[in-house]
C-alpha cells in the first residue's frame, strides 16, 4: 500500500517544526532577564586586566541581547545578537 497524502504532509510538519526549533535555539534564544546580566558579565570579564569597560560593554550588550556568551573569552556564536553588534568602525561592540 503506497503513503497516502495526510502521512506525507504530517511528516513534512514535523520535519518543518524541528527546522524552525533548531533555528530559535541557534539564534541565542535565552531566558535571561535583564537582572541576571551583572553576575553574568562579572565572571565574563574575570580574566581580563580591563574589567570596568569589559563589564560597561557587557552589561549593555547583555541589556540588548539578553545573551551573555559562556566563558570568560570567545563563545560569541553563541549569542549571536552579542556576536554581531559592531562599533562604527566596524569592531566588536561586546567583550
Amino acid at each position: 500500500m503506497a503513503p497516502s497524502f495526510t502521512s506525507f504532509f504530517f511528516l513534512f510538519s514535523i520535519l518543518f517544526l524541528l527546522t524552525l526549533s533548531n533555528l530559535h535555539s541557534a539564534e541565542g534564544a535565552s531566558n535571561l532577564r535583564p537582572s541576571d546580566c551583572k553576575p553574568k558579565c562579572s565572571y565574563r570579564c574575570s580574566a581580563t586586566s580591563h574589567r570596568k569597560p569589559c563589564m560597561f560593554f557587557c552589561q549593555k550588550c547583555c541589556a540588548k541581547c539578553l545573551c551573555v556568551p559562556p566563558g570568560t573569552y570567545g563563545n560569541k556564536q553563541e549569542c549571536p545578537c552579542y556576536n554581531n553588534w559592531k562599533t562604527q568602525q566596524g569592531g566588536p561592540k561586546c567583550p
